[in-house]
């Protein structure tokens, strides 16, 4: 993502480094004016709502000017560096001038031919398939570019229906707009609900009566408002950005769009934590991190099988219940900058040994801060261990974009009866939250009966498998 503001000058601006991101924080650069650089070379680290990603230069120069200081956040799209692709040559000793836009893209397929590497850390090469939906354009431009046609005729001197599904119909009818007036923008011709309000936006507004002239009353004495006002000496304020705010607004919207409903069941896990010690031992888990969790994961997976339709989403816009055929397990994990939720892809396609090499990974990942936007996109189910904390359980939220989310609280040594009698026995307890719309509270206890069957008997994971 470049701009040319000379023949020998290319400014780079700040590339989307998530899917939709909007702005990025400049943590630190890795060059100075006067610097060389070389194609591929990064030149400085910035944190998204997601993650923290280093960002390569795509050409070779030296460096003129460094457009943010370290700590600001950048819009995408905006210039943050620019670069002198000459390598600071006098202008008589300037390579060519500018190129075309011809041979730019001529470059851009020579570059594809000799396998680039991918220059986002977590990305490939592959373009997205994801295509944004273009801004909406000013009123007044609307209003004269836009003309409203009737519905072609479909041959029969009959005018043809617009295209659109229920609700959106009944969004139209709700908004006084005739559909036939709506310029469609989905796919076959199809009206959207973004197509309709478009619509209504355009549409001039009714002018008002005027208001009948009654006598000035004089204005009633406004008591002073009272200034709020901080101690900075012993207050701290901190500014909301990164995964920070990611998070915040994330929670938000998640409390506040899907009615929540949790449950808590309190199981004797006693037979998990001795088949933990034993699989320790075990030579297919050599060097493999083997714990409470890893089972926990396993049986809320033989859980989410017996009873898949507690792996969907809710579809607003569409109006829709998507149900996925596949496992993105999400390992809520606290970090230095803060909660983030990465997952393991296919988490139900993996064996035992696998499960644990990829939970081994992901959470080294996280610590470390290396963990890429990729891996904290398309989960479907979430695990948050409190337990690491000694906190008996929680009421958690759930990820945005998923119907449920389990909390497993702190694993203790507490009476039980067992057998008949009064025993000290290896207790946790375990919270389940799901969303209310499209998980009724038959199936919410079900899987949460499940994973508590499974972690007091183990040897059903191999009989409900």
């Amino acid at each position: 993502m470049t701009t040319m503001t000379d023949a020998s000058v290319r400014e780079f601006k700040m590339p989307d480094v998530g899917e939709g991101l909007t702005e990025a924080e400049i943590l630190k650069w890795y060059v100075q004016p006067g610097d060389t650089v070389t194609d591929g070379q990064v030149v400085c680290e910035v944190e998204t709502a997601k993650a923290a990603v280093e960002l390569p230069i795509p050409y070779d120069g030296v460096v003129r000017e460094l457009h943010f200081p370290e700590g600001t956040t950048v819009d995408v799209g905006t210039p943050i560096i620019a670069v002198d692709v000459t390598g600071g040559a006098p202008a008589g000793e300037a390579q060519a001038p500018v190129e075309t836009a011809a041979q730019e893209q001529s470059e851009a397929k020579e570059t594809q031919k000799e396998g680039r590497k991918p220059v986002l850390v977590g990305y490939g090469v592959a373009e997205s398939s994801t295509r944004r939906r273009p801004r909406k354009a000013p009123t007044a431009a609307a209003e004269e570019t836009v003309s409203v046609v009737p519905g072609d005729l479909n041959g029969h001197g009959k005018q043809v229906r617009p295209l659109a599904k229920p609700p959106v119909r009944k969004l139209a009818k709700d908004l006084g707009v005739d559909l036939a007036t709506v310029r469609p923008s989905g796919p076959d011709g199809i009206i959207t609900r973004e197509d309709v309000q478009a619509a209504v936006a355009a549409a001039p507004a009714p002018e008002a009566p005027a208001a009948p002239v009654t006598p000035v009353a004089p204005a009633p004495v406004v008591a002073p408002t009272q200034v709020v006002t901080y101690d900075s000496g012993r207050e701290t304020r901190i500014p909301v950005k990164g995964v920070r705010k990611a998070t915040a607004q994330a929670m938000v919207g998640s409390a506040f769009t899907a009615p929540h409903v949790t449950e808590f069941v309190t199981v004797d896990v006693t037979r998990t934590m001795k088949l933990v010690e034993e699989l320790k031992q075990d030579r297919d888990f050599e060097g493999l991190r083997v714990n409470p969790l890893l089972l926990i994961a396993k049986a809320l997976l033989v859980a989410v099988k017996r009873n898949p339709d507690i792996n969907a989403s809710w579809d607003e816009a569409n109006q829709e219940i998507v149900r996925k055929h596949y496992v993105n397990l999400g390992i809520a994990a606290a970090t230095p900058r803060g909660l983030i939720v990465p997952n393991i892809k296919d988490a139900h396609d993996k064996t035992l040994p696998q499960l644990a090499e990829a939970l081994g990974e992901l959470v080294a990942t996280a610590r470390e801060g290396r963990t890429s936007p990729a891996a904290m996109q398309g989960g479907t189910i979430t695990i948050t261990n409190v337990g690491v904390f000694g906190v008996d359980t929680g009421t958690p939220i759930l990820n945005p974009g998923e119907s449920a989310i389990l909390a497993v609280g702190a694993i203790k040594l507490q009476p039980w009866v067992h057998k008949g009698k009064v025993r000290p026995r290896q207790v946790t307890t375990l919270a389940l939250s799901f969303d209310h719309r499209l998980v009724d509270g038959e199936l919410g206890s079900k899987v949460l009966a499940d994973v508590a069957a499974i972690l007091e008997q183990p040897k059903r994971l191999i009989t409900w498998a």
